[in-house]
């Protein structure tokens, strides 16, 4: 199997998370691409270098003014008095401001609100280095799978939680939605993305909410418990020509590996249903029962399973690095899943 990986990954390295009012250190650092690299070396796989993601393929899913804060808004942060190393937003848009007139501010707080959806994700002076490189991982993925092959990118950071103009959840580049794009523009007609990690891929959602040519389906823990809070329930199921195009499988908190599972079975039918002539896997292992929130309780004889039974789909694949924070299991866990998968 051919696999992306990026060193500018590691010019991201957030400092900021705040949980339940506590400051406390971010799970998403560039240790967790050093253990999923050990998985791919275990697994005899050496990644190739892609480009970083060109402008103009970033602008087929991102929105320009959104690419140009991620791109220059660390600079004009640094030049606010008091400002801290990272960008983190004070206030964000509320569903009052949007629906009153509400538009984008011209200073750096103010622009830090509209570009951000919460406090998880801090922007730095390397965050755009390395979410052009992660971006770039997963059209390189995305060109194997548009030759009808699989490929595996080691997305980091992440990007199922970003929507077309505002970063999220540790997410800044929606990388799954752009490999999504990428093979629709390669001319494959019919893509379904399938999001495994804990969380629901609710940028993902966003971005294709209205569209019937690429199929989302969710598996995740049930957000009335767990981020992201106010989406990823079943009744979402897409809007206009999009309708019925979205399928949402939250889960209880602390499911384990037969019920999770069964979702990921459920999820399949509905991408044979769907007719889907490509896949974009975002492939998180936060669903791990040794994840720092522990959702959910899947293992990794569960995740295993669930990597040959997605094989079994026979479809040309971008796997989609998404969550997972346990540095000590991740690389295991990969090295566990795409096993199965090349076997």
């Amino acid at each position: 199997m051919q696999a992306f990986d990026h060193p500018l990954e590691s010019a991201h390295a957030p400092q900021f998370f705040l949980m339940r009012g506590v400051l406390r250190p971010n799970f998403e650092i560039p240790a967790r691409a050093a253990a999923l690299r050990e998985g791919l070396k275990a697994l005899g796989i050496a990644p190739d270098t892609p480009a970083l993601a060109d402008r103009a393929l970033l602008e087929r899913i991102h929105a320009p003014d959104y690419l140009d804060w991620l791109r220059d808004g660390p600079a004009e942060w640094a030049s606010a008095p008091d400002a801290g190393p990272e960008i983190v937003a004070n206030i964000h848009p509320s569903p009052e401001m949007l629906a009153q007139g509400a538009r984008p501010s011209s200073k750096a707080a103010g622009k830090a609100g509209w570009y951000t959806a919460d406090t998880a994700c801090p922007v730095g002076p390397g965050t755009w280095q390395a979410a052009t490189a992660a971006a770039g991982c997963a059209l390189a993925a995305a060109a194997v799978a548009a030759r009808g092959g699989t490929a595996y990118a080691l997305c980091r950071p992440p990007g199922h939680h970003a929507y077309a103009a505002r970063a999220g959840g540790h997410c800044y580049v929606n990388n799954a939605a752009l490999a999504a794009q990428a093979l629709r523009d390669a001319g494959v007609a019919r893509v379904a993305v399938l999001d495994i990690d804990s969380h629901h891929g609710n940028g993902t959602q966003g971005i294709f909410w209205s569209r019937a040519d690429v199929l989302t389906v969710s598996i995740h823990a049930d957000p009335n418990s767990y981020y992201p809070w106010f989406v990823g329930h079943e009744a979402e199921a897409g809007a206009g020509t999009g309708a019925g195009f979205n399928l949402n499988l939250p889960l209880p908190m602390g499911t384990g590996d037969e019920h999770w599972l069964e979702a990921v079975a459920a999820g399949i039918a509905r991408v044979r249903a769907f007719g889907a002539e490509a896949l974009v896997l975002s492939l998180g292992f936060d669903a791990s029962e040794h994840e720092p929130l522990a959702a959910l309780r899947v293992t990794a004889d569960g995740f295993s399973r669930a990597g040959a039974a997605i094989a079994a789909l026979g479809l040309p694949t971008a796997i989609i690095q998404e969550g997972g924070y346990n540095t000590e299991v991740i690389g295991g866990l990969l090295a566990r899943f795409l096993g199965e998968w090349r076997g």
